[in-house]
């Protein structure tokens, strides 16, 4: 009888952890949307990165380097702090470009 509770509770947790929404809701974009100089960026640190790193990036130009954001924290314990960081870095430097599009997590 004690395997089956047990049992049951494996399954009722893994259940939770398959139906469990996002850490952050922050909008994303796909790796492949990104203009090709923020791609190259993102395969050179990809080498660094582990599961809990993430990129997030603006641009208002796909050729022109200063209206371009990309910032990512990747050596981190945590994949929600991963995330905040990387949007906050993002923030900071599309303020100080004048971006006006808003940053997005890059996804792969």
């Amino acid at each position: 009888m004690n395997r089956f509770k047990y049992l049951v509770y494996v399954l009722a947790l893994a259940s939770l952890a398959a139906n469990a929404a996002p850490i952050g809701n922050y909008p994303s974009i796909h790796l492949s949307e990104l203009p090709d100089p923020l791609r190259s960026v993102w395969k050179e640190l990809k080498p660094e990165m582990n599961a809990n790193s993430h990129c997030a990036t603006a641009f208002d130009s796909h050729s022109d380097g200063e209206k371009m954001a990309f910032r990512c924290s990747i050596h981190i314990k945590m994949s929600a702090e991963g995330e905040r960081r990387a949007m906050r870095y993002c923030e900071e430097k599309r303020a100080e470009k004048g971006i006006k599009m808003p940053c997005k997590l890059v996804e792969e």
